[in-house]
């Protein structure tokens, strides 16, 4: 069935992102919104919108019923949930094609088959795709739990089946605290995603963290987009993205690849997908989980990749066959991304919300910025504090980050904190340069974040840019000009 109007079950940067495509493709939009999101972006974007109600998200973005009864209202013939939300809701997805409109997504039996971690072990168990130590199935009792401790040996990870941000996941270093640590892991769990089940994994020391970005369409094809580094995680959350990986060597990313299709086409997958594995030293990889959705991070798929990710959903959606095999697919280059959340990185993280008062925009070659506020506006306590996510590609590893470094000192946030100043830490961290990071990142080096000298870095920078031209012009004086720049500064 051709799509012709989509409903957008969203808000912010992936709202936005959405319907630029939907328009470029000539298909008419539909904004929902909460009533503190009235005059939002996406709502001025979309052809249409309707108020499905209040600022919590329970009140407005995840009632269910507001939102198809909306997309019938305005004629809408599909629904595109982004992620978050109900982007991994299979009652959602039953309960548009119930109502005769596609859902943007996979079918909702692929949904529950990937969705719980525990499902999803027990695929990639049949298969052959590597697991790491632990179990397969939800723990019951204590002394299971202690049974299969003994096995594994300490330190260990509990984790939620359902859900994933780090909500219902506790690392235990001794047995002396499994039981606590299991009742606290249960109870979150139980909190965040309805559903207190929880498995145990042994703890993998200094692991990367690298997804595979799949597709498949309605006829049995399914290809991988390489994969997507995103090992610098606070709170098991993303802050730094990049693809392709700096590690891994082209006998590994076509095992992963291969390993991450045979997953996605054994549950019938549909659209877009992520295969996440945890990846050692010596690059022996593990399943981790399956993410049902499209992606915060897929900016640096298209990329490196030169595809538009929305666009194949809405035609996979169509029933259209995917328009390239796995042997047309290349690597063009690599790119860079940083979240740009309202938290401030100097208190460990900390939420900051409050009104944006000046905001500067970076361009540039290579440069893209999916945002979705402007100067002005607040940051709302009732939702995700991302600004914004930015992103740099290069022919080389080397000039994505040096692009990302100069396309961070030409933005200017002022009114809230934000994560700018430790994203340009990194990028200057010769950890990060040399590719020797893990999810350890940010445990590792927040303290040397916090004695760091940016204006430092620059100088020393601008001395070796310096250096450079001498070298390459050896007879021509090329002058430096030091960016002072002070979006840096705004705590002085």
């Amino acid at each position: 069935m051709k799509i012709n109007k989509i409903l957008v079950a969203n808000r912010g940067e992936i709202a936005l992102r959405v319907m630029r495509t939907a328009k470029k493709l000539g298909i008419g939009t539909v904004a929902v919104y909460s009533d503190i999101d009235r005059t939002a972006p996406h709502v001025l974007l979309a052809d249409e919108a309707i108020c499905v109600g209040e600022a919590p998200s329970r009140e407005s973005y995840l009632r269910m019923d507001r939102i198809i009864e909306a997309a019938s209202k305005t004629g809408c013939n599909a629904i595109h949930p982004g992620y978050g939300f109900l982007s991994e809701n299979p009652v959602f997805a039953d309960m548009v094609q119930g109502a005769g409109m596609i859902f943007i997504g996979p079918p909702s039996a692929a949904m529950i088959s990937m969705g719980s971690k525990i499902e999803a072990k027990k695929t990639a168990a049949k298969l052959g795709v590597p697991l790491v130590p632990g179990t397969h199935q939800a723990i019951t009792s204590i002394e299971e739990a202690r049974a299969i401790a003994t096995k594994t040996s300490y330190p260990l990870l509990i984790k939620a089946s359902a859900g994933g941000g780090g909500k219902g996941m506790r690392m235990v270093h001794e047995e002396a605290h499994l039981e606590e640590q299991m009742k606290i892991a249960s109870s979150e769990a139980l909190s965040a995603f309805g559903d207190g089940s929880v498995f145990i994994e042994k703890f993998i020391a200094n692991p990367k963290h690298i997804e595979i970005q799949i597709f498949c369409d309605q006829h049995g094809n399914g290809v991988y987009l390489f994969e997507r580094e995103c090992s610098v995680q606070r709170r098991h959350q993303k802050l730094v993205e990049e693809a392709p990986s700096s590690c891994l060597d082209e006998i590994t990313r076509r095992r992963m690849g291969e390993d991450a299709i045979k997953l996605a086409l054994a549950v019938n997958y549909v659209g877009a997908g992520t295969v996440e594995f945890l990846v050692d030293d010596e690059l022996n990889y593990y399943f981790l989980e399956m993410n049902t959705r499209l992606q915060v991070e897929h900016p640096v798929t298209e990329m490196i990749s030169g595809l538009d990710l929305v666009e194949l959903q809405i035609r996979v959606a169509e029933g259209g066959l995917l328009p390239f095999s796995q042997q047309e697919l290349t690597i063009n280059g690599h790119a860079v991304e940083i979240r740009i959340c309202a938290e401030d990185c100097y208190q460990d993280f900390l939420p900051c919300i409050g009104k944006i008062e000046e905001y500067t925009k970076p361009a540039g070659v290579g440069i893209r910025l999916d945002d979705s506020y402007q100067q002005g506006m607040e940051i709302p306590v009732q939702y995700d504090p991302m600004i914004g996510k930015l992103i740099a590609h290069g022919m080389n590893r080397k000039e994505a980050i040096e692009r990302l470094k100069k396309a961070i000192q030409d933005t200017v946030i002022l009114g809230v904190e934000t994560t700018l100043p430790f994203c340009f830490y990194v990028l200057h961290n010769t950890s990060f340069l040399n590719g020797k990071y893990d999810t350890n990142f940010v445990g590792k080096y927040y303290e040397d974040f916090l004695k760091w000298d940016p204006d430092a870095a620059d100088l020393e920078g601008a001395a070796a840019m310096a250096l450079r031209a001498y070298l390459d012009r050896i007879a021509e004086v090329q002058p430096v000009i030091i960016n002072n720049n002070n979006w840096y500064k705004q705590r002085t």
